[in-house]
Protein backbone atom coordinates (compact mmCIF):
# COMPACT_ATOMS: atom_id res chain seq x y z
CA UNK A 1 0.00 0.00 0.00
CA UNK A 2 0.67 3.76 -0.93
CA UNK A 3 0.24 6.78 0.70
CA UNK A 4 0.15 9.72 -0.94
CA UNK A 5 -0.12 13.12 0.63
CA UNK A 6 -0.30 16.35 -0.98
CA UNK A 7 0.14 20.41 0.32
CA UNK A 8 -2.94 21.48 -1.26
CA UNK A 9 -2.13 25.12 -0.28
CA UNK A 10 0.96 24.87 -2.47
CA UNK A 11 -0.41 23.47 -5.48
CA UNK A 12 -3.49 26.09 -5.62
CA UNK A 13 -0.63 28.56 -5.89
CA UNK A 14 1.53 26.96 -8.33
CA UNK A 15 -1.64 26.39 -10.49
CA UNK A 16 -2.94 29.81 -9.62
CA UNK A 17 0.65 31.34 -11.21
CA UNK A 18 1.16 28.49 -13.92
CA UNK A 19 -2.44 28.07 -15.63
CA UNK A 20 -5.00 30.54 -17.30
CA UNK A 21 -7.86 32.07 -15.11
CA UNK A 22 -11.25 30.54 -16.15
CA UNK A 23 -14.29 32.21 -15.17
CA UNK A 24 -17.55 30.17 -14.52
CA UNK A 25 -20.53 31.12 -15.58
CA UNK A 26 -21.35 33.46 -12.46
CA UNK A 27 -17.91 35.18 -12.97
CA UNK A 28 -16.21 33.84 -9.85
CA UNK A 29 -12.47 32.41 -10.61
CA UNK A 30 -12.18 28.68 -10.32
CA UNK A 31 -9.31 28.18 -12.73
CA UNK A 32 -6.50 27.19 -10.04
CA UNK A 33 -8.82 25.08 -8.07
CA UNK A 34 -9.77 22.92 -11.33
CA UNK A 35 -5.80 22.78 -12.29
CA UNK A 36 -5.37 21.27 -8.57
CA UNK A 37 -8.52 19.17 -8.88
CA UNK A 38 -7.03 17.79 -12.50
CA UNK A 39 -3.64 17.29 -11.55
CA UNK A 40 -5.41 15.24 -8.35
CA UNK A 41 -7.39 13.07 -10.44
CA UNK A 42 -4.57 12.30 -12.63
CA UNK A 43 -2.76 10.47 -10.18
CA UNK A 44 -6.10 8.54 -9.07
CA UNK A 45 -6.32 7.64 -12.79
CA UNK A 46 -2.48 6.91 -12.90
CA UNK A 47 -3.13 4.56 -9.81
CA UNK A 48 -3.07 6.01 -6.33
CA UNK A 49 -5.19 4.83 -4.24
CA UNK A 50 -4.99 6.05 -0.82
CA UNK A 51 -4.70 10.06 -0.87
CA UNK A 52 -5.22 12.72 1.15
CA UNK A 53 -4.92 16.71 0.52
CA UNK A 54 -3.96 19.39 3.07
CA UNK A 55 -4.92 22.70 2.91
CA UNK A 56 -4.55 25.90 5.24
CA UNK A 57 -8.16 26.76 5.23
CA UNK A 58 -6.99 30.04 7.08
CA UNK A 59 -3.14 30.99 6.49
CA UNK A 60 -2.52 31.89 10.41
CA UNK A 61 -2.13 29.60 13.06
CA UNK A 62 -1.23 29.39 16.40
CA UNK A 63 2.77 29.79 15.67
CA UNK A 64 1.25 33.79 14.70
CA UNK A 65 0.52 33.78 18.65
CA UNK A 66 4.07 32.69 19.35
CA UNK A 67 6.16 35.40 16.88
CA UNK A 68 4.62 38.50 15.28
CA UNK A 69 6.79 38.69 12.29
CA UNK A 70 5.32 34.78 11.77
CA UNK A 71 3.53 34.86 7.55
CA UNK A 72 -0.23 35.80 7.27
CA UNK A 73 -2.83 35.77 4.70
CA UNK A 74 -1.88 39.75 3.86
CA UNK A 75 -1.13 40.25 0.44
CA UNK A 76 -2.74 37.34 -0.92
CA UNK A 77 -4.81 37.76 -4.31
CA UNK A 78 -8.22 38.09 -3.88
CA UNK A 79 -8.88 35.08 -7.08
CA UNK A 80 -6.46 33.52 -5.23
CA UNK A 81 -8.11 33.21 -1.94
CA UNK A 82 -11.45 32.73 -3.09
CA UNK A 83 -10.72 28.89 -4.54
CA UNK A 84 -9.19 28.03 -1.12
CA UNK A 85 -12.76 26.72 0.12
CA UNK A 86 -13.62 25.75 -3.57
CA UNK A 87 -10.54 23.63 -3.94
CA UNK A 88 -11.81 21.78 -0.08
CA UNK A 89 -15.36 21.41 -1.39
CA UNK A 90 -14.81 19.91 -5.18
CA UNK A 91 -12.31 17.70 -3.77
CA UNK A 92 -14.33 16.16 -0.83
CA UNK A 93 -16.77 15.91 -3.70
CA UNK A 94 -14.74 14.06 -6.08
CA UNK A 95 -13.70 11.81 -2.83
CA UNK A 96 -10.72 12.63 -1.76
CA UNK A 97 -9.36 12.87 1.78
CA UNK A 98 -9.37 16.47 2.52
CA UNK A 99 -7.69 18.08 5.97
CA UNK A 100 -8.28 21.64 6.03
CA UNK A 101 -6.62 23.33 9.03
CA UNK A 102 -7.45 26.10 11.04
CA UNK A 103 -5.76 26.03 14.74
CA UNK A 104 -2.61 24.44 12.23
CA UNK A 105 -0.98 24.43 9.49
CA UNK A 106 -1.13 22.52 6.24
CA UNK A 107 2.39 21.13 7.12
CA UNK A 108 0.94 19.74 10.06
CA UNK A 109 -1.51 17.84 8.49
CA UNK A 110 0.73 16.38 5.82
CA UNK A 111 3.45 15.73 9.66
CA UNK A 112 0.86 13.66 10.76
CA UNK A 113 -0.85 11.48 8.17
CA UNK A 114 2.92 10.68 7.43
CA UNK A 115 3.73 9.75 11.18
CA UNK A 116 0.47 7.65 10.86
CA UNK A 117 1.14 5.72 7.83
CA UNK A 118 4.57 5.02 9.01
CA UNK A 119 3.57 3.41 11.75
CA UNK A 120 1.36 1.13 9.84
CA UNK A 121 3.10 -2.16 8.56
CA UNK A 122 1.27 -3.04 5.77
CA UNK A 123 2.19 0.57 4.35
CA UNK A 124 5.12 0.33 1.93
CA UNK A 125 5.81 4.27 1.21
CA UNK A 126 4.26 7.36 2.07
CA UNK A 127 5.04 9.95 -0.65
CA UNK A 128 4.47 13.76 0.56
CA UNK A 129 4.06 15.71 -2.58
CA UNK A 130 5.45 19.32 -1.43
CA UNK A 131 8.86 20.88 -1.79
CA UNK A 132 8.34 23.01 1.63
CA UNK A 133 12.07 22.48 3.03
CA UNK A 134 10.25 22.03 7.07
CA UNK A 135 8.52 18.59 5.41
CA UNK A 136 12.29 17.07 5.00
CA UNK A 137 11.55 16.46 9.06
CA UNK A 138 9.65 13.70 8.33
CA UNK A 139 11.59 11.67 5.78
CA UNK A 140 12.37 8.41 6.71
CA UNK A 141 14.82 6.13 4.65
CA UNK A 142 12.81 5.93 1.80
CA UNK A 143 10.27 4.97 2.86
CA UNK A 144 8.79 8.23 4.33
CA UNK A 145 9.82 10.73 0.94
CA UNK A 146 9.18 13.99 -0.02
CA UNK A 147 7.89 14.78 -3.77
CA UNK A 148 8.07 17.94 -5.53
CA UNK A 149 5.74 17.76 -8.40
CA UNK A 150 7.09 20.23 -10.29
CA UNK A 151 10.30 19.50 -10.66
CA UNK A 152 9.68 15.88 -10.50
CA UNK A 153 12.17 15.19 -7.88
CA UNK A 154 11.90 12.58 -5.15
CA UNK A 155 14.09 13.08 -2.08
CA UNK A 156 14.75 10.25 0.64
CA UNK A 157 17.08 10.53 3.79
CA UNK A 158 20.41 10.91 1.76
CA UNK A 159 19.03 13.50 -0.26
CA UNK A 160 17.82 15.55 2.33
CA UNK A 161 21.53 14.97 4.27
CA UNK A 162 22.51 15.48 0.31
CA UNK A 163 20.28 19.01 0.10
CA UNK A 164 20.97 20.36 3.62
CA UNK A 165 24.20 19.01 5.26
CA UNK A 166 21.86 17.41 8.09
CA UNK A 167 19.96 14.54 8.18
CA UNK A 168 15.59 15.03 9.11
CA UNK A 169 15.51 15.03 13.06
CA UNK A 170 18.04 18.06 12.66
CA UNK A 171 15.66 20.33 10.47
CA UNK A 172 14.08 21.97 12.35
CA UNK A 173 17.13 23.52 14.11
CA UNK A 174 18.71 24.14 11.11
CA UNK A 175 16.12 26.57 10.28
CA UNK A 176 15.85 27.79 13.14
CA UNK A 177 19.29 29.17 13.00
CA UNK A 178 19.27 29.82 9.52
CA UNK A 179 16.02 31.28 9.54
CA UNK A 180 12.93 30.94 6.97
CA UNK A 181 11.83 33.99 5.43
CA UNK A 182 8.91 32.52 3.79
CA UNK A 183 6.93 31.55 7.36
CA UNK A 184 8.95 34.91 8.40
CA UNK A 185 11.45 34.09 11.20
CA UNK A 186 15.02 35.30 10.29
CA UNK A 187 17.14 33.03 12.18
CA UNK A 188 20.26 33.84 14.00
CA UNK A 189 23.17 36.19 12.67
CA UNK A 190 25.84 34.90 11.07
CA UNK A 191 24.32 31.63 11.12
CA UNK A 192 24.41 30.64 7.05
CA UNK A 193 23.54 27.28 5.23
CA UNK A 194 27.14 25.82 5.39
CA UNK A 195 28.11 27.42 8.77
CA UNK A 196 25.11 25.20 10.66
CA UNK A 197 25.04 22.04 8.76
CA UNK A 198 29.14 21.93 9.43
CA UNK A 199 27.87 22.75 13.11
CA UNK A 200 24.69 20.71 13.44
CA UNK A 201 25.87 17.66 11.90
CA UNK A 202 28.50 16.98 14.95
CA UNK A 203 26.22 18.14 17.52
CA UNK A 204 22.38 17.50 16.31
CA UNK A 205 20.17 19.99 18.00
CA UNK A 206 20.46 23.34 19.33
CA UNK A 207 20.90 22.46 23.09
CA UNK A 208 23.58 20.43 22.97
CA UNK A 209 26.06 22.98 21.39
CA UNK A 210 28.25 24.16 23.73
CA UNK A 211 28.14 27.71 24.56
CA UNK A 212 32.26 27.67 24.60
CA UNK A 213 33.10 27.90 20.94
CA UNK A 214 36.69 26.68 22.02
CA UNK A 215 34.96 23.79 23.32
CA UNK A 216 33.54 22.86 19.81
CA UNK A 217 34.98 19.93 18.31
CA UNK A 218 38.35 20.02 16.17
CA UNK A 219 36.47 18.75 12.88
CA UNK A 220 33.47 21.89 13.43
CA UNK A 221 34.13 25.43 11.62
CA UNK A 222 34.79 27.12 15.09
CA UNK A 223 33.96 30.54 15.37
CA UNK A 224 33.83 32.90 18.14
CA UNK A 225 31.18 35.02 16.40
CA UNK A 226 28.52 32.42 15.56
CA UNK A 227 29.04 31.22 19.23
CA UNK A 228 28.74 34.71 20.83
CA UNK A 229 25.52 35.47 18.07
CA UNK A 230 24.15 31.72 20.02
CA UNK A 231 24.59 32.43 23.18
CA UNK A 232 22.88 35.89 23.05
CA UNK A 233 19.83 34.67 21.38
CA UNK A 234 19.56 31.01 22.52
CA UNK A 235 16.06 31.63 23.71
CA UNK A 236 14.74 33.13 20.24
CA UNK A 237 16.92 30.46 18.73
CA UNK A 238 14.72 27.71 20.38
CA UNK A 239 11.68 29.48 19.79
CA UNK A 240 12.19 29.68 16.09
CA UNK A 241 12.94 25.70 16.22
CA UNK A 242 9.41 25.56 17.99
CA UNK A 243 7.74 27.25 14.88
CA UNK A 244 9.61 25.44 12.71
CA UNK A 245 9.06 21.96 14.16
CA UNK A 246 5.75 20.42 12.84
CA UNK A 247 3.20 18.84 15.30
CA UNK A 248 2.52 15.45 14.13
CA UNK A 249 0.26 14.02 16.94
CA UNK A 250 -2.97 16.15 14.92
CA UNK A 251 -5.44 12.99 15.77
CA UNK A 252 -6.53 13.25 11.98
CA UNK A 253 -7.44 9.60 10.85
CA UNK A 254 -7.85 6.65 12.92
CA UNK A 255 -6.69 4.66 10.36
CA UNK A 256 -5.05 4.99 6.36
CA UNK A 257 -7.64 2.48 5.25
CA UNK A 258 -9.69 5.97 5.83
CA UNK A 259 -7.79 7.34 3.13
CA UNK A 260 -8.95 4.56 0.27
CA UNK A 261 -10.15 6.65 -2.86
CA UNK A 262 -13.63 4.63 -3.58
CA UNK A 263 -14.91 7.46 -6.45
CA UNK A 264 -16.84 11.10 -6.68
CA UNK A 265 -19.59 11.48 -4.80
CA UNK A 266 -23.01 12.29 -6.36
CA UNK A 267 -22.84 16.04 -5.97
CA UNK A 268 -19.63 16.06 -8.16
CA UNK A 269 -21.24 15.95 -11.62
CA UNK A 270 -22.36 19.76 -10.71
CA UNK A 271 -18.60 20.94 -9.76
CA UNK A 272 -17.84 18.87 -12.91
CA UNK A 273 -20.01 21.05 -15.01
CA UNK A 274 -18.85 24.09 -13.74
CA UNK A 275 -15.54 23.70 -13.98
CA UNK A 276 -15.73 22.23 -17.45
CA UNK A 277 -18.13 25.41 -18.99
CA UNK A 278 -15.66 27.79 -17.31
CA UNK A 279 -14.17 30.32 -19.78
CA UNK A 280 -10.54 30.76 -19.81
CA UNK A 281 -8.11 33.94 -20.40
CA UNK A 282 -4.62 34.61 -19.88
CA UNK A 283 -2.69 33.44 -16.78
CA UNK A 284 -1.58 36.05 -14.22
CA UNK A 285 1.99 37.69 -13.85
CA UNK A 286 3.63 37.44 -10.42
CA UNK A 287 4.17 41.42 -9.12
Amino acid sequence: MKIDLIDGTYELFRHFYAVPRAKDRDGREVGAARGVLRSVLGMLKDGATHVAVATDHVIESFRNDLWPGYKTGAGIDLELWSQFGLLEDVLSAAGVVVWPMVEFEADDALAAGARIAGDDPRVEQVVIHTPDKDLAQCVRGSRIVQMNRRTKTLVNEAGVVKKFGVPPASIPDYLALVGDTADGYPGIEGWGARSTAGVLSRYGHIEAIPENWEQWDADVVKASSLACALNEQRDLALLFRTLATLRDEIPLIKSVDELEWNGPRPEFAEFAARFDSAKTSPKPQRS
